[in-house]
């Protein structure tokens, strides 16, 4: 097993930022209608920038793994930067080779994120 299919597995086991914040600024939430995954993230937002975020939800091992890493990143980040993440954003951080029917998963995390900001 590679290093970044191990990164990935530890990131599904042990999800960081998993939960709700309980009085958010934004939330939203993106369906894989293919596969059944489910992503919503919270975020406190401040002087135009991530104070705090997490995600919930349910889905395979990608699209947590992918929200949980996208969450790690998004911490400070601003706004109008955060606009500009895309597909080979998301394929950067996550570091591994994607079937077609996988890439929607990985990139659920993405879109939910654009609906958010």
């Amino acid at each position: 097993m590679s290093i970044y299919q191990e990164v990935i597995l530890d990131h599904y086991k042990h999800p960081r930022n998993f939960g709700e914040i309980d009085q958010p600024d934004k939330s939203s939430r993106a369906i894989n209608t293919v596969c059944g995954d489910k992503i919503f993230l919270t975020a406190e937002i401040s002087k135009g920038a991530i104070k705090q975020v997490k995600f919930s939800g349910t889905g395979c091992a990608i699209s947590v793994a992918s929200a949980s890493m996208l969450t790690d990143y998004l911490k400070g980040k601003k706004l109008t930067d955060l606009r500009k993440l895309d597909q080979s954003f998301m394929l950067k951080l996550l570091s591994i080779e994607l079937t077609p029917n996988r890439l929607k998963c990985a990139l659920l995390p993405l879109e939910a994120l654009h609906k958010l900001i």
